[in-house]
């Protein structure tokens, strides 16, 4: 089963000023193709060929000589939710199960949102910054390059790409503007909530 780049949800220019044009084309068509390309390549006569994404993510995650497959799996599954929990006129805050789950964690959105921010700030070099169901409770955990809370036995709900193909073409080393915008002005709340939907059901 080959794997496929997925559209965005959403038109190249509909997260300016946030995230531009230019590294959404860059970012999506570029890197994350290189990825779903990669893959493929890298499975095409393996025991994983047919295996489902997440099967494969948590079926070389802890193995060294798949450590090439688990890099651009991990990097495949990232992207795609990553795409799908933003949008247009995103930020605001969350409601529904979401909010009441964001508060019992953490005690308020505020907060949730300066853990998320270090998080992401504090991620040496390249990699992710999440918001992820550990069982019934919330967390933000933070991964280097492809790994993702999947592989801690976790369910990542929302994730921030922190390696600096995501940011540097509009925020060059302001690492902690881009979280901010990131978080007031481009995530789709109703996404990430249909996100612990399926995480809870």
């Amino acid at each position: 089963m080959a794997f496929e780049l997925p559209d965005l949800p959403y038109s190249y220019d509909a997260l300016e000023p946030y995230m531009s044009s230019k590294t959404l084309h860059l970012h999506h068509d570029k890197h994350h193709q290189t990825y779903v390309t990669n893959l493929n390549n890298l499975i095409e006569d393996t025991d994983l060929k047919d295996a489902s994404l997440e099967e494969i993510v948590e079926a070389s995650a802890k193995d060294p000589a798949k450590a090439g497959i688990f890099n651009n799996a991990g990097q495949h599954w990232n992207h795609q939710l990553f795409w799908r929990i933003m949008k247009k006129g995103g930020g605001g805050q969350p409601g529904g199960e979401l909010a009441k789950r964001i508060d019992d964690a953490f005690g308020n959105f505020e907060s949730f949102k300066e853990k998320f921010k270090t998080a992401g700030v504090t991620q040496f070099g390249s990699g992710w910054a999440w918001l992820a169901l550990d069982g019934d409770t919330l967390k933000v955990v933070k991964t280097s390059n492809a790994d993702n809370p999947l592989t801690a036995g976790m369910i990542p709900i929302l994730g921030i790409d922190v390696w600096e193909h995501a940011y540097y073409v509009d925020y060059e080393n302001r690492r902690p503007e881009y979280l901010a915008a990131f978080l007031n002005h481009m995530v789709n709340w109703e996404e990430v909530e249909a996100e612990l939907q399926k995480a809870i059901a």
